[in-house]
């Protein structure tokens, strides 16, 4: 029990059996759970435990089946996020909801319930930046902030509710280490003021730096609460996932072999409006090696990998080489035939068609690279749906994937096990090449340890791995030499071994000049 509950005090917020039904499924299942005034309380649990079902109906976007939430003591109903906002609750979702083209100011004004003249709502907003150490320029546009300074907006606009209570949803993911310290101090003055906070993350280090309290959730129930400051994160991981969570295992050393990818001056202009260009990026990747690149969201990650997944070609031929030939102009399929493999971001809709089942899905990645061994008749697009269903259960076994049916829709599946089939899925044709953007987004700890360590085997055999990832453990974890990338720009390539997070905090912020021999 929290301080602030000592003495007999009411919690802030009280919830008894809370419970929500999707058809037969229950997602939450008579959960209890108390916050204490001035308290940071953790909420942990893998994909799928029922955190995101059960914030949303203590914000009002969701109505629970049965159970009750006390309020300071009374029972209340949350209709709707506006209710949830009067009761003195807000919330900062992982996933903004900002309009690029608007100024910070515009868009704090679309979520506040009461009237304000524009100029008083900039005078509010940055006097209350300014206080909690979270700096803005309310008349600046979304288009031009980082991604920190986007998720600035999105607190300072939960603040300017005066809540009691905040609910932050994987809040450091798109930060720096120096911006995650910020925002720590922030949430210190937030406790330091009697208001609590509802801290959501897959970070355990964090959680043990600043909760007071977690609240552990698996399969929709509470399975523990625990102090995370004596605790460890392999303790904490035991509690969310019910078992030990493998380390990733690397060898002593991993000799690099020849040049397997090869990027030399690569500048690339933006798309769209809000895209990011690509200015001079040089890299070279080795067999056995695996490259990390680093960077906050927004800073070039998505068009360096549509430009090495050939998915957007490049002008310049020479500019991007696999294992010594050019490719800039080639697509996806004449890259994958020459034994490249791709996992973008986003699984729903890039990386897998949630509507149509797995093996449906492997076929789709598969047309160009293995149209031998999948279509019969000549070409005339019979496929031989024995072996697509016998390599679909390989996939599923190799990555345990855990699924409802033998061959269901990808959508059916949690976060974590769609990326594991996903990933699965490049690497059983064991690329030489293997480019990754988030391999671990949105993804519990056992699911990410076993992607890791998928990723470090399948170096180890030979091939060449570059990883894109915001998650600086992560990076650690498998990288042999790391590079960060900073509006555009690439940073030369160090050995992971010299690396420490606060050198590629530095780098991720964009000091690191403008070198152009990145070669290691």
């Amino acid at each position: 029990m929290s301080q602030s509950q000592s003495g007999g005090e009411k919690p802030l917020l009280a919830v008894r059996g809370l419970t929500k039904l999707f058809g037969s499924f229950k997602a939450c299942d008579g959960i209890d759970l108390d916050i204490g005034h001035g308290e940071i309380h953790a909420l942990l649990g893998e994909n799928g435990a029922g955190k995101s079902t059960l914030v949303k109906m203590l914000f009002g976007i969701l109505a629970p089946s049965d159970g009750s939430v006390s309020w300071e003591g009374h029972e209340t109903l949350i209709a709707n996020p506006a209710a949830a906002r009067r009761l003195g609750i807000g919330m900062v979702f992982q996933h903004f909801s900002l309009f690029e083209a608007l100024t910070v100011a515009e868009n704090i004004a679309l979520s506040l319930d009461e009237e304000i003249s524009m100029a008083d709502l900039a005078r509010k907003a940055a006097d209350l930046s300014k206080a909690y150490g979270l700096p803005l320029d309310p008349y600046a546009h979304v288009a031009d902030l980082s991604v920190g300074e986007r998720q600035r907006i999105e607190i300072v606009r939960a603040l300017l509710q005066n809540p009691k209570l905040i609910i932050l949803d994987e809040p450091t993911s798109v930060l720096t280490p120096q911006e995650a310290d910020k925002l720590f101090e922030t949430l210190l003055k937030l406790k330091s003021e009697g208001r609590s906070v509802l801290y959501i993350s897959h970070r355990l280090e964090e959680v043990q730096r600043i909760c007071d309290r977690a609240t552990v959730l698996r399969h929709g129930k509470v399975t523990g609460s625990c102090n995370p400051r004596t605790e460890t994160p392999a303790s904490l991981a035991r509690m969310m996932v019910g078992a030990d969570v493998a380390g990733v295992e690397r060898p002593a050393s991993v000799g690099a072999g020849p040049i397997q990818l090869e990027v030399k001056a690569l500048s690339v202009n933006p798309r769209s409006p809000f895209a990011m260009p690509l200015k001079s990026i040089n890299l070279r990747v080795r067999a056995g090696e695996i490259l990390a690149i680093a960077g906050v969201a927004g800073n070039g990650q998505s068009e360096l990998f549509d430009a090495l997944s050939g998915e957007y070609p490049v002008p310049e031929n020479d500019a991007i080489q696999l294992r010594g030939r050019a490719v800039g102009r080639l697509g996806i399929n004449e890259r994958r035939l020459m034994g490249a493999g791709f996992v973008p971001e986003e699984r729903h809709g890039h990386a897998a068609v949630p509507a149509l089942s797995l093996s449906e899905n492997l076929v789709l990645s598969r047309n160009a690279s293995d149209r031998v061994a999948y279509l019969a008749g000549g070409g005339l697009g019979l496929i031989r749906h024995g072996l697509v269903q016998q390599a679909t259960r390989r996939i599923c076994e190799m990555m345990d994937v855990r699924k409802s049916g033998d061959d269901p829709a990808a959508g059916s599946l949690s976060g974590g096990n769609l990326q594991k089939f996903i990933v699965g899925r490049e690497l059983d044709r064991q690329p030489s090449v293997l480019i990754v953007n988030q391999p671990t987004w949105g993804v519990d700890a056992g699911a990410a340890s076993r992607i890791r360590q998928a990723l470090v085997d399948l170096a180890r055999s030979g091939s060449a791995v570059v990883v894109i990832s915001q998650d600086l453990d992560e990076i650690f974890e498998v990288a042999s030499t790391i590079a960060a990338i900073s509006e555009g720009r690439l940073s030369a390539a160090y050995p992971a071994s010299d690396m420490t997070r606060e050198r590629i905090g530095v780098l991720m912020g964009g000091l690191h000049g403008l070198e152009s021999d990145h070669a290691h």
